[in-house]
């Protein structure tokens, strides 16, 4: 921790502790010589030495552990955002990321896909189903709206059933990418030990030989930009750049957006998703 950390964190604390409303908690009575929460208090609402507290917020100590760090967070009520500053002053990294299975995203995401009227785009999470995406992603890549939800998994698309293998040009090599893609994703999201992922890879590896060997190399790569070549049943072959993103406050999703590459692939976009709104 850099030599102004503790400084900077007890600062950034006391300012927390300030903003915060005594009786909302339950603490009532008495003058109180400053606004917000004494420190006894939030060392009461954290679970730790009021004393220690008091060195935190004095610059003194040493550097808090994760787990004091978490108890400070809840005691202060901090946002997200909020948790990561306090751990980047205390320990000068962010916190594992706590994996958090979303069923969804919100109307202003959506939005944002939506914004998106030739290029295909999809949000979808660690495990990588896909929750959502737009009409041009419907009309080209898959109408997920049709699939349950169970069904919209893309790992499941690409090596339970034919459609992946015969949409997708070089199909194994772009296999062997989405896997190390996938195990990247989960371990970012925290999601490499939980449950959900045990089963999934446990179903994709009794489903699909393909994926068991591939799962078995532990190649792990990163899913930022690249070409996508498929084939579409009225379209023909169509080229696509990809560029993958994190949702901000989301570690457990991620978006890719699909450009065609070229007119003639836009062209043939605008064809699907204008007849796909016939």
């Amino acid at each position: 921790m850099a030599s102004d950390a503790p400084n900077a964190l007890g600062t950034y604390l006391r300012d927390r502790r300030a903003r915060l409303d005594p009786a909302t908690f339950g603490f009532v009575g008495g003058r109180r010589r400053t606004p917000g929460l004494r420190r006894e208090e939030v060392a009461i609402r954290a679970n730790i030495s009021p004393t220690w507290y008091t060195w935190l917020e004095q610059g003194r100590g040493g550097a808090p552990s994760a787990d004091v760090l978490d108890r400070i967070a809840k005691g202060l009520m901090l946002t997200e955002p909020e948790r990561e500053h306090i751990y980047m002053l205390g320990l000068g990294r962010l916190p594992e990321a706590q994996y958090r299975p979303a069923d969804g995203i919100t109307p202003r995401l959506q939005r944002v896909l939506d914004g998106m009227p030739l290029s295909p785009a999809i949000i979808k999470t660690a495990m990588w189903d896909v929750v959502g995406w737009n009409r041009a992603a419907a009309a080209l890549l898959t109408d997920y709206a049709r699939l349950p939800p169970d069904g919209r998994n893309i790992l499941r698309l690409m090596f339970v059933g034919g459609k992946g293998r015969t949409r997708n040009e070089d199909w194994d090599s772009v296999a062997r990418f989405v896997v190390g893609a996938f195990r990247a994703d989960m371990a970012r999201a925290g999601a490499h030990g939980s449950v959900a992922a045990a089963r999934l890879v446990d179903e994709l590896s009794r489903l699909s030989p393909e994926f068991e060997a591939l799962w078995r190399d532990n190649d792990v790569v990163a899913h930022s930009e690249g070409v996508k070549r498929i084939r579409h049943p009225k379209a023909g072959r169509v080229a696509l750049e990809f560029s993958s993103f994190m949702v901000e406050g989301r570690p457990e999703l991620g978006m890719i957006v699909y450009n065609p590459a070229t007119p003639a692939d836009a062209d043939k976009v605008r064809v699907l998703v204008e007849a796909a709104g016939e």
